[in-house]
């Protein structure tokens, strides 16, 4: 009898521990492409409960008109080092890169953890993406080759523009989107690009 019972202890043991061993795969599911942001962790367990890191197609599509738009910002705050003239406007170049570089790595981290193709790199038509406030191959190049105060005045009012339409995208995708990270970002992006909005329109005299 007691041999029986021990027979049946480690019967129930080996059953217990598989039990155990299957929740824990389950639960190890998220490591991977989803773990390079914290914004992304959930996403990457499917399927998640709604409403804790679930993503939708207002998601992708903010990720993805976004990362060419930040791109584009970030390519006009590199001309102003060598070509701004006044220190107003170098500085906000540098705040507008520090600020884009790393949501652009957030973007191109969720796009790739909900299995979606990164835009590519180094289209010479930036209007083809089609996304609001993206400047034109010319206005780009006539950016290029200005300088001092020239350069200033066209980099507001293109920049200005180009804001504009990274919080038309943002509102957006605060009113579609369902991913937190997502719209966390966007209220972001909303807050900070407006209020270098109305820095911009100060310095070129509009308000």
């Amino acid at each position: 009898m007691t041999g029986k019972r021990s027979l049946f202890r480690r019967a129930a043991a080996v059953v217990s521990a598989g039990a155990a061993a299957v929740v824990l795969a389950a639960c190890g599911g998220g490591d991977g492409a989803g773990g390079r942001d914290g914004h992304t962790a959930a996403s990457a367990q499917a399927p998640a409960p709604a409403g804790q890191g679930q993503h939708n197609a207002a998601d992708a599509a903010f990720a993805k008109g976004m990362i060419p738009h930040h791109r584009q910002a970030v390519e006009m705050a590199d001309l102003a080092p060598s070509r701004a003239r006044s220190a107003e406007v170098e500085k906000l170049a540098e705040d507008i890169r520090k600020a884009q570089d790393p949501e652009i790595k957030a973007l191109s981290g969720w796009l790739t953890s909900w299995g979606e193709q990164v835009p590519a790199e180094g289209a010479t038509d930036h209007s083809a993406h089609g996304t609001a406030g993206m400047m034109t191959a010319e206005q780009m190049d006539k950016l290029k080759s200005a300088s001092g105060t020239a350069f200033d005045t066209a980099f507001m009012e293109l920049m200005v523009e180009h804001h504009e339409g990274a919080v038309a995208m943002a509102k957006t995708e605060q009113a579609q989107g369902a991913f937190p990270g997502a719209k966390a970002m966007a209220e972001a992006i909303v807050t900070s690009q407006s209020a270098e909005i109305a820095q911009m329109n100060k310095l070129l005299g509009r308000s």
